[in-house]
C-alpha cells in the first residue's frame, strides 16, 4: 500500500505536530521529511510530497492543494520566532534584508512597512545569516530557531506577528498543513486523516509530551526549558479557528493589496476525507 509522503518544517514549533509520527504509531502510515518552510510548497508542487506543512503566503502557488481544517502554526500574541532586526531605530530602516526561507514572513514583513509604517522599502532576500545581513543591509527579517537565539538587548527588534495583532487585532496564521489533492485520489479511506494530524496535535501539547520536547530541544537551541515550553504553550497557537481564520484572509487582502502577493485562491479543506489504515 502507498504511503502518503509528509514534508515538514525542521523548527521547534512543528514538533508538536509531528509528535504521534515521531513517538507514536502514525509514523508508520506516512514517509517523512524535513526541509525549510518555502520548500515544503515546492515538493508540493514538484509532486515529490503529497502532505507538506506551507507556508500560508504559498498556497496560492501551488494548485489543486487543500487544506487539513483546524491545525495550523499561529500567533494570538508576540510570536518570538518571526523579528526584524535593526541596529538602527526602527523609524530609520531604509533597507530589509528578508530570509527567503519563509513567503509568508516575507510578505508580513512588506505588508507592515507598507501599511503601517511609512511605505515600503528596499529589500534584499538573502540567506539567513544576521551579521552579514546586517552588514548590507538596515535590517533583517529573522524567522524560526534562529530568531529565538538572538539576544534581543542588542538589537532594535520588531515582533512581527504582535505587530500584525496591534494594528488589526486579529490572529496571525503562518503555516497550515495542506494536501496535494491528486495524492488523495489513489488513498483508501480506512483512515480519518484530518483527525491524525489533529490527534497528533494535541497529543503533542499534552503536558508530557511539551515536557519532552523541552529536554530534547533546549540543548539544541541553548535556551533554558522554561522558555521553550513557554514558547510552544503560549506563542505558539496551534488551531486553524474562526478567529485565525479571520485573521488570514485579511492578510491575503493586504497582501495583495500591496503586491506582496499574487491573487491569492479561496480555501479549499478536505471533508472527512479517509486515508490508508495506520
Amino acid at each position: 500500500m502507498k504511503r502518503l509522503r509528509i514534508s515538514a518544517i525542521s523548527y521547534l514549533n512543528t514538533a508538536p505536530l509531528m509528535w504521534d509520527f515521531e513517538s507514536g504509531k502514525a509514523g508508520s502510515g506516512f514517509e517523512i521529511s524535513y526541509t525549510l518552510p518555502s520548500q515544503c510548497a515546492a515538493n508540493l508542487r514538484d509532486g515529490t510530497a503529497d502532505i507538506g506543512i506551507i507556508p500560508a503566503a504559498a498556497y496560492a502557488t501551488v494548485p489543486g492543494l487543500v487544506v487539513i481544517p483546524g491545525v495550523a502554526i499561529a500567533s494570538r500574541q508576540a510570536v518570538r520566532s518571526i523579528l526584524l532586526v535593526s541596529s538602527c531605530p526602527l523609524e530609520d530602516i531604509k533597507t530589509v534584508a528578508l530570509d527567503s526561507s519563509s513567503m509568508t514572513s516575507v510578505a508580513l514583513t512588506k505588508v507592515l512597512f507598507a501599511k503601517w509604517r511609512g511605505g515600503p522599502r528596499t529589500y534584499k532576500p538573502m540567506a539567513s545569516n544576521l551579521k552579514k545581513m546586517l552588514s548590507e543591509c538596515d535590517a533583517a527579517l529573522v524567522i524560526g530557531d534562529p530568531a529565538l537565539k538572538i539576544d534581543r538587548s542588542r538589537f532594535h527588534t520588531l515582533d512581527l506577528a504582535q505587530e500584525w495583532i496591534r494594528h488589526t487585532g486579529k490572529p496571525f496564521v503562518f503555516a497550515f498543513w495542506a494536501v496535494r489533492r491528486q495524492a488523495l485520489k489513489d488513498a483508501p479511506s480506512e483512515s480519518d486523516l484530518a483527525a491524525i494530524f489533529q490527534d497528533s496535535r494535541d497529543h503533542g501539547l499534552s503536558a508530557n509530551a511539551v515536557d519532552q520536547i523541552a529536554k530534547l530541544w533546549a540543548p539544541r537551541l541553548r535556551l533554558n526549558e522554561s522558555e521553550i515550553k513557554k514558547y510552544l504553550t503560549e506563542n505558539i497557537y496551534y488551531r486553524l479557528d474562526q478567529a485565525c481564520l479571520e485573521g488570514l484572509h485579511l492578510f491575503y487582502r493586504y497582501a495583495q493589496e500591496y503586491g506582496a502577493l499574487p491573487a491569492h485562491q479561496e480555501l479549499k479543506f478536505i471533508e472527512s476525507i479517509r486515508c490508508a489504515a495506520i
